[in-house]
């Protein structure tokens, strides 16, 4: 057949659903029966799932003409998602493309949840089409024979790979798609992404730097203006002296017309925490709401949530309450309205979720943004402009991730065995490894082999052995199973399961959560008042209570700070505080009364200016930085502003950092102007004093945990066994400081410090703010009191003493002080 008779048969069938194909789908079906690779770029709600199961589908077609009568089993395609909960979705699509052109070809789902039955069928004969996970394919990898596995696979498709790119998945999906370009012949390899900053490079770290697939390669942009709508809910009243999570839950009765003048509404929330807090109370105020309404999060467990997404697509849900576990591609329909509380701390992510309502090819998504104080106000702002302008964030890939090298290899050597000289060059050509050196790899067999220099004497860590003709093979059966069990590369805190006594399981909380509880405190979790009892295994045992309780599991994710893209919107905004007011948005002219109380006492800073403020209260000496730059870039910079501070002169600070700025408070008083003298924002010896200020080397203990996991030097535990947290943690803490004390060359040691500059403490991004504040005209305001900006740095530190209840009594009597 040619081209144009098969693109004829698509084109048919999307007559038959009284649909008309777009141009990017057109575009990359062409392109994909060439025999190129590529990318495309399409929002959520496109149909770019047909984009892609369609040529695969007529590339069979093409290859057997008697399809209809004949079929030849085996694996032809994978399609890798990297959530488990889309491929009930993208299985469906398949589905109806292979049945409704008379195609034998068979799909399957292969990941986490998929039943022990059905993987022993899947051995026996691999369906035509795959839909799998990174760690899942990995698996596969693992298996004996698996060469003949793929041996037929003409076609693998990353889906969602924005998502997986700049984290250690991505990395691992580098390396599958290396092993796949040399197992199968006819490969074809693609990518799909939702819009980030840069798309070229996402392309390149996919297809692999320097490899003969990204000569022969295509980038598909599918133009659809998406047109989306962002309205702010604006407070009648607006507080002048803001703090975080009090004006939220005010506007409570802003939201219920919304809800009600929607079919249904996603309601997102930043944390686990908020989306706890939010669902309790709209039934507490509005109890006709039971049962219309549903909350949905990571850590409730898997019938809940698939009963909750099942509810919004038969529209017997009127909202729901959720997290990011909502954020990726599942395709609800009926969703008219998304409620954004808080400010999202990216333009992403903030798209994404806009995406979610109006999931349809040319609908338009309509998103209420609420903020829980008033300067989130300008965030709402500022994302309107984001929008306009499409500024979206890049995506930084990793580069040398030993660890998750060291775990690939150990699965090429437990399946069946490796030769260095044929893999060496496979892993030259990915991106995340495209420098490394004859030496770092000689370093990391070495490793296999024998484990590290300083443990050689150890033989748990020797888990590969060479063989008479140079193969490198795992021959150890215990060792083999213990790696399957620990493939992958997400390394949370620990998971502890929350059940009833009589055993029902109600969903997982962080360990460090659990921790701090003793017998007979209540927490608010899944939407109920829980009694703790006690820890049994990995099990938390709890009993229904009817106590009133403040206690909401907080989780670690619960930090996100701003991009460095959001931070720039935020400062443009800001700064139009000072223009005339018809040059205003309606979010900053409603900031009047905060920005006039502002004045009374200091400045709202133009773009030329970095404001200072201190001033004293019955806690101390507070000194207020604003660089506006998010929080991550803050903690960095507010401990290195600390230690070259106490060069100069003998003085212990506490420090406290929101998205807008960062407080130092000390018992003493600092002369600003001396240490501005002193040249205070300088980049040299950043880093130096960077890695005296913060304890550098407690950062890098924290991160070599994960290290030492994803590379196979510590292990997991059985599934149901897991190894308590702390055990992990003092079992890599003891590598740790072996490493320190003998072998500091120790590639994973050295990787522990790089993650943790170049990821945690992004310090690229604080160099470029430190310069851009070295530029500005520094204002040092000497206050009577506090100003309405640092008001909510100061409440923040008074959130971690206090109780809730307590914090709002102090910050009612603060506020009545000010005003």
């Amino acid at each position: 057949m040619t081209q144009k008779e098969l693109i004829h048969i698509a084109e048919n069938w999307f007559q038959n659903q009284g649909w008309k194909p777009f141009p990017f789908q057109k575009k990359t079906w062409r392109a994909f029966l060439e025999g190129k690779h590529g990318l495309l770029n399409a929002p959520t709600g496109s149909g770019k799932t047909y984009a892609l199961w369609f040529p695969i589908v007529l590339n069979y077609i093409k290859h057997n003409p008697d399809y209809k009568t004949r079929h030849k089993k085996g694996l032809k395609a994978i399609w890798i998602t990297p959530l488990r909960a889309l491929s009930q979705e993208i299985k469906q699509s398949a589905e109806r493309i292979t049945q409704d052109l008379e195609t034998q070809m068979t799909v399957g789902i292969r990941t986490g949840d998929t039943s022990t039955k059905e993987r022993a069928r899947q051995r026996k004969t691999m369906p035509d089409l795959l839909i799998t996970t990174p760690e899942s394919l990995h698996l596969l990898l693992s298996s004996k024979e698996y060469a003949k596995t793929f041996a037929n696979c003409s076609a693998v498709v990353v889906d969602e790979w924005h998502e997986l790119l700049g984290s250690k998945r991505g990395v691992q999906m580098e390396l599958g798609i290396s092993r796949l370009k040399t197992v199968c012949k006819n490969l074809r390899i693609w990518g799909i992404s939702a819009t980030i900053g840069n798309l070229e490079q996402a392309q390149q770290v996919l297809l692999g730097a320097m490899s003969p697939q990204l000569e022969n390669s295509i980038l598909v942009k599918a133009n659809l203006n998406k047109k989306i709508t962002v309205k702010s809910i604006i407070p009648k009243k607006m507080e002048t002296f803001p703090w975080r999570g009090h004006l939220g839950l005010h506007l409570l009765d802003e939201v219920v017309p919304i809800i009600n003048n929607s079919k249904t509404t996603l309601l997102f929330t930043n944390t686990r925490s908020q989306c706890e807090i939010w669902f309790q109370k709209i039934l507490e105020k509005y109890p006709e709401f039971a049962g219309e309404i549903a909350m949905h999060h990571g850590s409730i467990n898997k019938e809940t949530r698939l009963w909750v997404e099942q509810a919004i697509r038969n529209e017997s849900l009127k909202a729901v309450v959720c997290t990011s576990s909502l954020d990726l591609g599942v395709d609800f329909a009926p969703v008219e309205t998304v409620i954004q509380i808080g400010g999202p701390k990216g333009v992403a992510r903030f798209l994404q979720r806009a995406g979610r309502s109006g999931h349809r090819p040319g609908k338009e998504s309509v998103i209420y943004f609420l903020p829980t104080h008033a300067i989130e106000l300008i965030e709402a702002a500022a994302m309107q402009k984001a929008v306009r302008n499409s500024a979206v964030e890049d995506r930084i890939p990793y580069l040398n991730s030993f660890d998750v090298l060291i775990q690939y290899l150990t699965t090429l050597a437990v399946s069946d065995g490796f030769y260095p000289e044929e893999i060496y060059p496979e892993i030259k050509q990915t991106f995340c490894y495209q420098a490394i050196s004859e030496e770092q790899w000689q370093w990391l067999l070495n490793f296999l082999v024998m484990g590290s220099q300083s443990l050689k004497s150890y033989d748990e860590y020797k888990k590969v052995e060479v063989e008479d003709d140079g193969k490198f093979k795992v021959n150890n059966r215990a060792v083999g199973i213990r790696h399957r069990f620990q493939i992958g590369t997400i390394v949370g805190d620990a998971h502890i399961s929350v059940r009833y006594q009589k055993g029902g399981y109600i969903g997982s909380i962080e360990e460090y959560f659990i921790s701090k509880l003793s017998p007979g405190d209540v927490f608010t979790f899944a939407g109920r008042n829980l009694e703790f009892i006690r820890i049994k295994g990995m099990a938390a045992h709890v009993k229904n209570s009817t106590k009133r309780t403040n206690k909401v599991p907080s989780w670690m994710g619960g930090r996100l700070s701003f991009s460095a893209k959001m931070s720039e919107l935020l400062r443009q905004e800001l700064y139009t505080a000072e223009l005339p007011v018809e040059k205003q948005s309606r979010e900053i002219k409603s900031l009047l009364p905060m920005f006039l109380k502002q004045r009374e006492e200091s400045i709202v800073p133009q773009p030329h200016q970095f404001l200072i403020e201190t001033f004293k209260t019955r806690d101390g000496y507070h000194h207020i930085f604003y660089p506006f730059e998010g929080r991550a870039i803050h903690e960095g910079m507010s401990s290195l502003l600390a230690y070259r501070i106490s060069l100069l002169a003998p003085i212990t600070c506490s420090l406290a950092f929101n998205d807008y700025g960062f407080e130092l408070l000390s018992d003493k008083e600092i002369d600003i102007q001396a240490i501005l003298d002193n040249n205070l924002f300088t980049t040299d010896y950043m880093l130096s004093d960077l890695q005296k200020s913060l304890n550098s080397n407690e950062m890098a203990r924290r991160k070599f945990r994960d290290i030492a996991v994803i590379s196979g030097m510590v292990f997991t535990g059985y599934p149901e066994k897991g190894v308590k947290m702390k055990h992990l943690q003092s079992s890599s803490e003891l590598l740790f400081d072996v490493f320190k004390d003998f072998e500091d060359d120790n590639l994973l040691y050295q990787q522990a410090f790089t993650e943790t500059f170049e990821h945690q403490l992004e310090e690229g991004r604080l160099r470029l703010a430190l310069e851009r504040i070295a530029q500005q005209e520094i204002v040092w305001r000497k206050c009577e009191r506090p100003t309405p900006f640092s008001f909510p740095i100061i409440t923040d530190r008074l959130r971690e003493k206090l109780s809730n209840e307590k914090l709002a009594d102090r910050i009612k009597r603060m506020t009545a002080k000010l005003t």
